[in-house]
């Protein structure tokens, strides 16, 4: 189907409305009814979801079970201050903003100024790093803050809502045409960090808990994302933090690395 959608003539004439906001929302609607309930086993069986590894108390509906939570003891949170950690679960490619500000992501490019929409906050990752996370449908949907901090207020970017699967990075600049929501984090040991959510085909809702700004720590819940895949992105000043070198390795020959949240990723250069 998405080879239909994204390689045809026929297929991008039927893509267009599915895009939109209002097909993700009706299809959130849907989800939040108990009527979503009938597709939670197969969902679990075709995803091979290991359901005891979540709290799975009072699922009313398909998103309930979606953003089900995790036990604790299931995702450790690395506790060395120096350590950067991930913010959530998911698929991991590293790159190096270049001078122009530019990520070659596999097939596709987009830039800084235009994923922000802000010119003057982008070029302060000028030369930094940009970690990109994939989840998908059988990734833990809620994230953390990736350090502790005082956030902006959120600022929301509305767009469209292609898949962030693969085939459709390689046709459209999808990081810059979807909805995005971001908040800027200044912390001690890791300058002003961005972290970004970038929502997906189906995903009716970015649902980030705290809109305004606050004091906020590492490995504490920021939110979740409803159903469908999604991204975060992270984004680095130079010369603040060293990822680790076999991430790097692989993101150079475009491989993704499964992550968890509170896992050790990388490290502050303190």
């Amino acid at each position: 189907m998405l080879n239909l959608l994204y390689k045809t003539k026929l297929g991008r004439i039927i893509l267009r409305p599915l895009v939109g906001k209002w097909f993700s929302s009706l299809g959130g609607f849907f989800m939040d009814s108990s009527f979503s309930k009938l597709f939670i086993k197969s969902f679990i069986k075709n995803n091979n979801i290991d359901t005891d590894e979540y709290i799975l108390d009072n699922i009313g509906s398909f998103n309930d079970f979606f953003t089900r939570k995790i036990k604790p003891e299931r995702r450790p949170l690395d506790t060395v201050l120096s350590h950067l950690i991930s913010p959530c679960d998911g698929k991991l490619t590293i790159y190096r903003i270049t001078d122009d500000l530019v990520i070659p992501l596999k097939q596709s490019r987009f830039s800084i100024n235009s994923l922000l929409s802000d010119e003057t906050i982008a070029d302060k990752y000028r030369n930094g790093y940009c970690f990109v996370f994939r989840l998908t449908v059988d990734d833990y949907h809620r994230y953390s803050y990736v350090e502790t901090g005082n956030k902006s207020e959120n600022i929301h970017i509305p767009g469209k809502y292609h898949t962030v699967r693969p085939i459709a990075l390689e046709e459209y600049p999808v990081f810059i045409e979807n909805t995005r929501e971001y908040t800027i984090i200044e912390t001690t040991c890791g300058g002003d960090i961005a972290q970004i959510e970038v929502g997906a085909m189906l995903v009716g809702k970015i649902d980030n808990y705290e809109k305004c700004p606050a004091a906020v720590v590492r490995g504490h819940e920021k939110g979740r994302f409803l159903f469908g895949g999604s991204t975060i992105i992270l984004l680095f000043e130079p010369n603040r933090i060293m990822p680790n070198s076999e991430l790097i390795d692989a993101s150079r020959y475009g491989i993704e690395t499964p992550v968890k949240l509170g896992q050790k990723i990388g490290a502050y250069n303190l």
